[in-house]
């Protein structure tokens, strides 16, 4: 349960004055290939938080563009500007998670590195937070006159209001526009519901609200803009993750988002084992060879597939994509084996093959996902 706002109050002190010791206000800004973008949001930035005790946290998801590097030359020269380099790990809910809890201040926005988020807002949002009557201030696209045509495209834009729906159903979220990444809120309420969030996707908003309880929200209406520099990060993985999201928060987070990647991949590889397996079976190969090709040509498949979707923060390239299928290879040879066996005791005739080729699958399914999460996808 989240604690009162009182002690907000007194931290942040009266509104129209500065806070004392220390920033009032934290701005956390996850990046990946925004090196163009630094300078002008620091310098807008600067300009609409006059008077306010805030500072910036730039949480850059390893750039190949030298974004980071833009950060630290300007916070070489500005105490306001910070910057964290993650190695290894991606996705925004995780940066923006990690951005959040490196900050000591009371209260803490998000908002993009793409300038399409009006930063103009953030006083408006602060003075509203300075009252104690909310817990979180969300910049709406969908309220009063809040736009997001401008930003996005037709396909874009339908598409976004399509998730915002799923959302307001699945999961009763109390606001118009739980897809924004655009929002303020107390700091304490992101420390007590840590441990709940998701470090996979894109909408740690919704992630936020769907994990806390009686939280007090209010909606601004802001103008979605158009994108200045770089590329938009939206793509396939963004939009199964968000359903994965979904199924886990309205499960009560009992169904992990990687979990349920990890069963869509197994499902698929299903289709691959017994496909091969039919084709095998039919040029005359015995069942046990044909077993045993079916479940490494599936094995192939989960981990190339895995590697790209379910482990995407933790993906192995290069000659670490060879040597973890080398690795994963060596420990579901182990799976393999079992689901061969007792596949071979269920197979009888060949109007049964499908059932031995099931048993085989959920065999080396179980197998799999213990040693993938344990050793082959560790944490690094």
């Amino acid at each position: 349960m989240n604690q009162p706002l009182h002690h907000l109050q007194s931290d942040i002190g009266e509104a129209g004055h500065g806070y004392r010791g220390g920033a009032e206000l934290t701005v956390v800004v996850p990046t990946l290939n925004e090196h163009a973008n630094i300078g002008l949001l620091v310098a807008r930035l600067h300009k609409v938080l006059a008077g306010v005790e805030w500072e910036v946290v730039f949480v850059d998801d390893d750039s190949t563009d030298g974004t980071i590097l833009a950060v630290r030359d300007i916070a070489a020269r500005d105490h306001r500007v910070r910057g964290i380099r993650r190695i290894a790990r991606r996705g925004l809910a995780g940066a923006c998670l990690e951005g959040i809890l490196s900050s000591s201040a009371p209260v803490v926005a998000v908002m993009d590195g793409d300038l399409q988020h009006d930063e103009t807002c953030l006083p408006a949002m602060l003075e509203i937070m300075r009252g104690g009557q909310t817990d979180m201030v969300v910049a709406s696209r969908y309220q009063d006159d809040g736009r997001a045509e401008s930003g996005l495209t037709r396909l874009r834009s339908n598409g976004s209001m399509l998730a915002t729906r799923l959302a307001q159903w699945l999961l009763k979220t109390p606001i118009r526009d739980p897809m924004s990444g655009f929002f303020m809120l107390r700091r304490d309420i992101v420390d007590t519901v840590a441990p709940h969030l998701s470090r996979q996707g894109f909408k740690i908003l919704l992630d936020i609200v769907a994990s806390s309880t009686g939280l007090r929200i209010q909606e601004i209406p802001y103008v979605f803009g158009p994108r200045l520099h770089g590329q938009s990060k939206l793509d396939a993985m963004v939009v199964l993750e968000y359903a994965g999201l979904l199924v886990a928060k309205a499960s009560g987070d009992l169904i992990s988002t990687r979990f349920l990647a990890f069963g869509l991949v197994g499902f698929l590889g299903v289709g691959v084992h017994l496909t091969a397996l039919h084709a095998l079976l039919a040029r005359g190969v015995p069942f046990a060879a044909a077993q045993t090709a079916a479940m490494f040509t599936a094995m192939a498949f989960n981990y190339t597939l895995n590697n790209v979707f379910t482990y995407r923060d933790l993906r192995r390239r290069g000659w670490r994509f060879l040597t973890g299928f080398g690795l994963f290879a060596a420990l579901c040879s182990f799976g393999v084996v079992a689901g061969v066996g007792v596949s071979s005791l269920l197979y009888t005739n060949a109007s049964r093959w499908w059932v031995a080729g099931l048993a085989a699958a959920a065999v080396g399914a179980a197998w799999n996902y213990v040693t993938n999460s344990a050793i082959t996808w560790r944490t690094r």
